[in-house]
């Protein structure tokens, strides 16, 4: 059973974390807060660009909106996501300076590789649902059941449907990222991860099918990249412990 004195430390311990994480969100939230406010300079060219995916599919090329707020509410929506992706680094930098204590001294040193690498993935996931899942999705979507009826989509739903897409697959293709700082970390190894592969497949393969559109095809579009991106995940687990092990054994020689 603990004394007083180590329970004031743990006590110590947690506030001092919290404490942490609540800088970090804080700084998290004024970065967001100026990127949207630069990109909302540039929303009406972004617009045109979000938009051209189901142009092709709707009746003069335009989406349509109901209410007098609606465009408004619309280009600031724009301007926060394009915020989140402008900014990616400097959100990442701040994840990154809170994990950091929790790893041997001979990591910190890949905080850049970290928010290089998570921000370039982050904007592969949301490229690739744009230029590929996107297109293939509204193709068979707005073509089911023929081409009789037309589309009348409004600015509100199509931004949800499009946002939804970029950003869950930004963050998806994090996925080896998040394996690796939680191997670095000691949290799983790639013995686990290679033991737990099915059940992983599973999990994603159920994650897909949540987030994507519900056709067979979006849903493969999204498990597969998933797939290859949790086994470049277990070869860095790998690596990562190699180094460790290599590390450990210099130090004990010298």
């Amino acid at each position: 059973m603990g004394t007083t004195e180590d329970l004031d430390q743990r006590s110590q311990s947690l506030f001092e974390h919290l404490g942490e994480l609540r800088f970090r969100l804080v700084r998290m939230v004024w970065i967001l807060l100026i990127a949207t406010g630069i990109c909302y300079h540039f929303s009406e060219p972004v617009f045109d660009f979000i938009r051209a995916p189901i142009a092709p599919y709707l009746p003069g090329g335009g989406l349509i909106y109901t209410g007098p707020l609606d465009k408004f509410l619309a280009h600031i929506k724009i301007a926060f996501v394009c915020g989140i992706l402008i900014s990616c680094p400097l959100w990442l930098y701040q994840i990154w300076k809170f994990v950091a204590p929790g790893l041997y001294q001979n990591e910190k040193k890949y905080s850049m590789t970290f928010i290089v690498a998570g921000s370039g993935l982050f904007i592969m996931g949301a490229a690739f649902s744009y230029y590929i899942v996107l297109p293939m999705a509204f193709h068979f979507l707005m073509n089911y059941g023929g081409t009789t009826d037309k589309a009348m989509i409004s600015i509100e739903q199509y931004l949800g449907f499009f946002t939804q897409m970029c950003l869950m697959f930004g963050v998806s293709f994090e996925l080896p990222l998040v394996i690796s700082i939680l191997g670095m970390m000691g949290l799983v190894s790639q013995k686990f991860l290679k033991e737990k592969r099915r059940y992983a497949i599973m999990g994603l393969a159920v994650a897909a099918a949540i987030i994507t559109p519900p056709d067979l095809m979006s849903m493969v579009m999204m498990l597969v990249p998933m797939v290859l991106l949790y086994e470049i995940g277990v070869l860095v687990v790998g690596f990562v412990e190699r180094k460790r092990e290599a590390d450990i054994k210099r130090n004990e020689r010298e």
